[in-house]
């Protein structure tokens, strides 16, 4: 029988934020796109851009870096919004998650993931699926259903309902 039948081998579409290397599960990602133009909505939080039109839907953007406590991201050649489908509390949106550039999707085992490290209590890592390794690089693995909350996701969820309407 063959080994590599019982072992998983999970694609992650890999991206940056602040020169450091992330990833989230191919099965989430949707598509990515070129930074176009996004559309401010008023009083939402900082982290949500605006909307942008994907084929005649609003879709709202998320600017990764400033949800994970980062500067905002400044636009270049290599700017991406990478379009997801979040699943919190059984509710589906698509949403689109603004980074640095966009790398490639790479196979991972998982026995090449480690789990979150334990930063102490006070840093939130319940939305990092675990620590791959690529050549030297630590590629830090997103669980994007958990980065978040219910809260959030409603805001982000109005705001494309409302920009939906009005357009």
């Amino acid at each position: 029988m063959n080994e590599k039948i019982g072992k998983m081998l999970s694609q992650y579409l890999t991206f940056t934020l602040d020169r450091e290397l992330y990833a989230m599960d191919i099965a989430k990602v949707r598509e990515v796109l070129e930074y176009t133009e996004i559309t401010r909505v008023p009083r939402t939080p900082e982290f949500l851009r605006g909307v942008i039109n994907v084929r005649g839907r609003a879709v709202p953007v998320v600017d990764m870096r400033l949800k994970f406590g980062l500067s905002k991201t400044t636009q270049t050649v290599n700017t991406c919004i990478i379009i997801v489908e979040v699943d919190v509390d059984g509710e589906s949106t698509i949403l689109g998650a603004l980074s640095d550039s966009v790398q490639e999707v790479i196979d991972l085992e998982p026995d090449q993931i480690e789990p979150a490290p334990r930063l102490g209590t006070r840093i939130k890592t319940e939305f990092i699926e675990g620590m791959g390794k690529s050549g030297d690089q630590f590629i830090i693995i997103l669980n994007i259903d958990k980065i978040f909350s219910a809260e959030e996701l409603s805001v982000v969820q109005d705001v494309g309902e409302e920009e939906g309407q009005a357009a």
